[in-house]
């Protein structure tokens, strides 16, 4: 593996993990809320990834992630007795979202993680590609 795939693997990890960190702040943002723009109560988005193989000939054996859906839960949401709340059923019943923050907080740290040691091996690499150009200058 060149150190120039390096980059493209880690930088395809980073672009991988920010958009988990976009759609973990949604979910979190959403977390109690009653109604979505249908009526329906928000449902909690999981980022799917898949293996991608990295450069022209992918015969380098490198190989990066991509992101290939964001995919909704389908787990109903919870359920509050609240009959004077404006969103009630005839129940008196309120269903509010399927996010669960804890979950989703551990979603946030695992994904912020990922993206920063993706950061670093893509450091460490830049600064590997600029001791060799100091030992050529010497």
């Amino acid at each position: 593996m060149s150190m120039f795939q390096i980059f493209h693997v880690a930088g395809s990890a980073v672009s991988a993990q920010s958009q988990r960190l976009n759609v973990v702040a949604s979910n979190l943002a959403n977390a109690d809320t009653v109604a979505g723009p249908d009526g329906q109560a928000y449902k909690a988005r999981q980022v799917v990834f898949q293996t991608q193989l990295m450069g022209a000939g992918n015969d380098s054996g490198s190989a990066g992630v991509r992101v290939t859906s964001v995919t909704e839960d389908q787990t109903p949401g919870r359920r509050v007795h609240d009959p004077k709340h404006p969103q009630a059923d005839a129940d008196g019943y309120v269903t509010y979202s399927n996010v669960n923050p804890v979950e989703e907080m551990v979603n946030m740290i695992s994904a912020s993680r990922s993206y920063q040691n993706n950061i670093e091996v893509m450091s460490t690499a830049k600064n590997l590609l600029l001791k060799t150009l100091q030992l050529g200058q010497s």
